[in-house]
């Protein structure tokens, strides 16, 4: 049985019934691989970006072809100093990676009251394939991360919020079915650097950025294709006219409270996380003994490996609460949440161990300690992103359930610039305690969780079924 179409804003009830996909509703298959080919171009391009803009558009006979960039520039000098094109390129990219975990609380907004999730998730998806094939020109290259910004905003949260209204609030597959979605975006890490970072490198940058575009119109085409099995599916204009978004209850504004003070807890604990892409790969090549069978491994392929690694996790994370499930009853969000946090604190002791070893030693450290350090990470991690995500889908007030999964990208965002500053101290600290200050902090935040869960569960749990006790 399908979804029926929303003639308004507020989604269809949900089909209890429907298990066509992996034992959950069709929508979901269409909303991953949907998001699965929007995850393919927003990493496509990602892998290109700085490469693109360091050794070809900033470089003299590129970047005064730039439309608005003196202006621009001039701003950024203005915080940062004078800066050189790979520096330059750099701060860009921060910017670029920082702002789009705060677009899409415009675009959640934008959905909740005026378009509905369908018509704000194609517009996305248009500006961001817009935005890829802009790229291909010097002089619209400010245009073309705009369109970018503006696509993801209306793109990323309001289709997750879609995930979450295929279930009832009671309904446990809500945390596996972000699993599932998470799983997918997996899958366009490890795949997007291969087909758009080696056409771009071999071919030609356009050609990588292209491949991009054409990723994100598969996914709009999907994502269509599969709207009749999804809330708010067709938004009739006429309806969204006449129909109000619903308002606010009594007992909402205790869950948008909550559910704000979560954002500092959030924070430290994706700090080891996100590390990844940052000073951890500057520590491992430094340290890390890459050189197998007389040939050196690019330090960058330690992403792929936690990409492989997270796949896997996501993939045991399902079984696991799948087979866990069919024994007791399954943990609620919040407590999830707090595991995943737990377990990830771990992962950046194993990289201190590995320093005070490799420093005890004066050798380098084995690679043992990296896949020990993914695993770790990815196993605590599978249980942090796609259940918060759960978590905000279901239990934010109907009235702004888009804004609030926008609201929790916030968290990545401040992180983001964390990290940033964190890494910093590479250079000055001691590599154990540069790794144990990340564990001390991840921890922190696993502490913070537990306090939550024991003060305000209640008020995140979700409203059990008649006859259904609520679960751990």
């Amino acid at each position: 049985m399908t979804v029926p179409e929303a003639t308004s804003g507020i989604a269809a009830a949900p089909d209890r019934s429907d298990r066509a996909f992996l034992g959950h509703p069709k929508g979901l298959g269409f909303l991953a691989f949907a998001e699965g080919w929007e995850r393919f171009s927003y990493y496509g391009m990602q892998a290109l970006l700085v490469l693109y803009m360091a050794n070809q558009l900033l470089l003299p006979g590129h970047v005064e072809n730039v439309a608005g960039f003196g202006p621009f520039r001039a701003a950024i000098e203005w915080v940062y100093g004078p800066l050189s094109a790979q520096a330059l390129g750099s701060v860009i990219f921060g910017l670029y990676a920082g702002l789009v975990y705060l677009t899409p609380i415009a675009g959640g907004f934008i959905a909740d009251r005026w378009l509905g999730r369908t018509r704000t998730i194609t517009i996305g998806a248009l500006l961001m394939a817009a935005g890829h094939f802009l790229m291909a020109f010097d002089f619209s290259f400010l245009i073309a991360l705009l369109c970018l910004l503006l696509g993801v905003g209306c793109f990323k949260g309001n289709i997750a919020t879609q995930v979450g209204e295929l279930y009832g609030p009671d309904d446990a597959r809500r945390a596996s079915a972000f699993q599932i979605f998470l799983l997918s975006v997996n899958i366009a890490v490890i795949v997007s650097p291969l087909v758009c970072g080696t056409l771009g490198e071999k071919v030609a940058f356009h050609w990588g950025f292209g491949a991009a575009g054409m990723g994100m119109l598969i996914g709009l085409a999907v994502y269509l294709w599969g709207r009749r099995w999804l809330p708010d599916g067709a938004t009739a204009a006429r309806g969204a006219a006449q129909a109000p978004p619903p308002p606010l209850v009594k007992g909402d504004g205790k869950k948008v409270l909550v559910l704000v003070l979560l954002l500092p807890l959030l924070i430290l604990s994706a700090v080891g996380n996100q590390q990844i892409f940052n000073a951890y790969l500057i520590w491992g090549r430094s340290n890390y003994d890459l050189v197998f069978f007389g040939q050196s491994m690019p330090v960058t392929w330690l992403v792929s490996l936690d990409a492989f690694i997270s796949t896997a996790a996501i993939l045991g994370s399902l079984l696991f609460w799948r087979w866990w499930a069919t024994r007791r009853r399954e943990p609620n969000e919040i407590t999830k949440l707090t595991i995943g946090v737990a377990i990830s604190a771990l992962a950046p002791l194993m990289l201190a161990l590995a320093s005070w070893q490799a420093a005890a030693s004066g050798q380098k450290t084995g690679i043992g300690w990296g896949f020990a350090f993914h695993i770790i990470n990815s196993i605590g991690f599978a249980n942090v992103f796609p259940v918060g995500l759960a978590l905000y889908s279901r239990a934010s007030p109907r009235a702004v359930a888009g804004t609030m999964i926008g609201v929790y990208y916030i968290h990545l965002f401040a992180c983001n610039m964390l990290i940033g500053r964190l890494g910093g101290f590479l250079e000055s600290m001691e590599p154990g305690r540069f790794w144990l200050m990340h564990a001390g902090l991840v921890g922190a935040g696993a502490i913070g969780l537990i306090v939550v869960r024991s003060v305000a569960g209640r008020i995140l749990a979700p409203a059990p079924a008649e006859g259904v006790q609520p679960g751990i």
